[in-house]
């Protein structure tokens, strides 16, 4: 049983009803079996039909209600799985959203779409299924072995060995299931990841001409899918046969053992006919459970899944006094700022130390894997520092996930997210209130008006998914519109032209330039001839600052900055 299903809210008292039901249709089955048993013999002997009719009548009667009871488990099961499936799908995308973007890339953001759209529903039916399977496996056997004891003990001795080799051979598969389903999850998992990164890359694909040879790709992991799938099935289907085997060849056990004493009149005939009747139904409620087993299984590896992103450690969001809005007087002091990988010992950034003030543009640059984009990510709050004190105007804050920095800063990645909308909705996304005369002036100083008018809606133009799709460069503007209307003083960049064409880069550079005045902005990016507009270059080496000074400073330094540029040079040119 799975450990956490006690913990759910309503569970116990779901399973305790479902329970006691189970109990009294255990009864109705003894009692539909012993109606039906005696209605047979009389007739058999030659009673009349209207002595019949009331045992045929008490059958019916039990059996209605037997699957009536059935009905109300299975209701009762449908609306605990619906409610709880619905709590946790909440918590689940409350918690995502706790996480932050970082948070959700360790899990795959394919694995997450997956996970709360059909990791949700095969949860709510591993809940729908297993309740009334397990409570009906435990009780209507036990019920029904000990009334069958008590009417013909060397039946009973027949039922209760045939029962633990069917639960082994049933534990057995249950085994091997195991490990074709997480196969085949590993195997959706790695699909769904795929197709959502193929989504996220097509236009690019275009772009450099190998969206035919990225179908290859694509069939090779659809492939390996398949065949997990087509083995997980192929071990359902025997264990399915397997059950039904091992249980019909335990009832024909049953019924030769008692024709051969009703031959010898060791038993009588309604006692048999009961028992034989009884049999059957005894082994149903294993057959059942594994029957159900493998549809159930992937609803239990979701909710194992659920739980084990519910136990992270929220990226904490502090609460501290009030900070005054970022001016041309104020000043940011950080001090031995780390951050350690949460896989090893190592720092991905370690003992940064540097002050700011008032409104500058400061460059990030360094090689791959430097620490840039965790750098910008501790700004932004989207990772807590390790280590490190930071000085705001003064005041000791203890991350820069507070609520008054975080209130005054935007962030601009290198893909921004394109919501299922409109096109005023988009940019509208951090400012719901703005005006239209708001919006507009957004859209011109973004570049977008040129886009606008060739859309048939214009503004009300649906983009994002099921919507009309953008290019890298209009993906930016966006980004920018939605950065426009923020009127925030603090601006925070993680390559943001890494992906755009030299051409498109230029355009987007031309635009953006001029809203980087009076603001504090920390730019992260490898194309370094955005540098000539910093007023301040911090360079990254491994994770630590190693230089840091103006561009004219650095070059004339001929340290780390100097072999960036050069290496640039050596290549495609700054």
């Amino acid at each position: 049983m799975d450990k956490q299903l006690l913990r759910y809210e309503g569970s116990k008292k779901t399973m305790f009803i479902i329970g006691l039901l189970t109990v009294f249709q255990s009864v109705f089955i003894i009692l539909h079996a012993v109606f039906l048993s005696t209605a047979i013999t009389k007739l058999f002997k030659g009673a009349a039909v209207n002595a019949v009719l009331p045992f045929l009548f008490g059958f019916g009667g039990f059996f209605f209600l037997r699957h009536l009871l059935q009905w109300t488990k299975e209701r009762m099961a449908y609306r605990f799985a619906e409610t709880t499936a619905l709590s946790y799908q909440t918590l689940l995308l409350e918690k995502l959203f706790r996480l932050g973007p970082r948070g959700v890339g360790r899990h795959g953001s394919g694995s997450v779409i997956t996970l709360c759209l059909e990791g949700i529903t095969n949860f709510r039916t591993y809940l729908e299924l297993f309740i009334p399977r397990a409570v009906s496996m435990i009780c209507i056997p036990l019920f029904l072995l000990v009334y069958v004891f008590t009417v013909d003990a060397l039946s009973g001795v027949v039922l209760l060995v045939t029962m633990p080799i069917m639960i082994a051979f049933l534990i057995l598969l249950g085994l091997l299931a195991q490990k074709k389903i997480d196969a085949q999850m590993d195997s959706y998992r790695l699909l769904s990841s795929h197709f959502v990164d193929s989504l996220r890359g097509l236009v690019t694909l275009k772009f450099l001409g190998k969206s035919k040879s990225h179908e290859h790709a694509i069939r090779a992991v659809s492939e390996r899918y398949r065949m997990a799938t087509n083995r997980t099935l192929r071990l359902a289907f025997l264990s399915t046969f397997a059950l039904d085997f091992f249980s019909s060849l335990s009832v024909a056990v049953v019924a030769v053992e008692l024709g051969l004493r009703l031959i010898d009149g060791k038993i009588g005939l309604e006692s048999a006919l009961m028992l034989l009747i009884l049999a059957p139904e005894y082994f149903l409620p294993i057959r059942s459970f594994g029957n159900d087993y493998h549809a159930t299984m992937d609803g239990k590896d979701a909710g194992d899944k659920i739980h084990e992103i519910l136990s992270q450690e929220d990226r904490k969001l502090i609460s501290t006094q009030p900070l005054p809005r970022w001016n041309e007087a104020s000043y940011l002091a950080v001090r031995g700022l780390s951050k350690a990988s949460t896989e090893d010992e190592s720092f991905i950034v370690k003992n940064l130390d540097f002050e700011v003030k008032g409104f500058q543009k400061i460059g990030i640059v360094g090689q791959s894997g430097a620490g840039k984009s965790t750098f910008i990510d501790l700004l932004a709050g989207l990772r807590d520092k390790s280590s490190g004190t930071i000085l705001f105007d003064g005041i000791e804050v203890e991350s820069f996930t507070v609520d008054e920095w975080q209130r005054q800063l935007s962030y601009i990645p290198q893909h921004p997210y394109i919501f299922s909308g409109t096109v005023a909705e988009n940019i509208r996304w951090y400012a719901q209130h703005s005006s239209k005369e708001d919006l507009l002036l957004a859209v011109e100083r973004a570049g977008l008006s040129e886009l606008v008018k060739s859309l048939p809606n214009g503004l009300d133009e649906k983009i994002g998914q099921g919507g009309r799709s953008l290019s890298g460069g209009e993906e930016q503007r966006i980004a920018l519109a939605r950065t426009i209307l923020q009127e925030r003083p603090i601006m925070l960049f993680d390559e943001p032209t890494a992906h755009l064409d030299i051409e498109t880069e230029y355009e987007i550079k031309e635009l953006l330039l001029p809203l980087l005045e009076r603001k504090l902005v920390f730019f992260a990016t490898h194309r370094l001839h955005w540098m000539k507009e910093m007023d301040l270059i911090f360079v990254l080496q491994e994770g630590q600052l190693v230089e840091c000074g103006s561009h004219e400073q650095l070059l004339a330094k001929k340290g780390h900055y100097f072999e960036l540029i050069s290496a640039a040079k050596g290549g495609r040119g700054v």
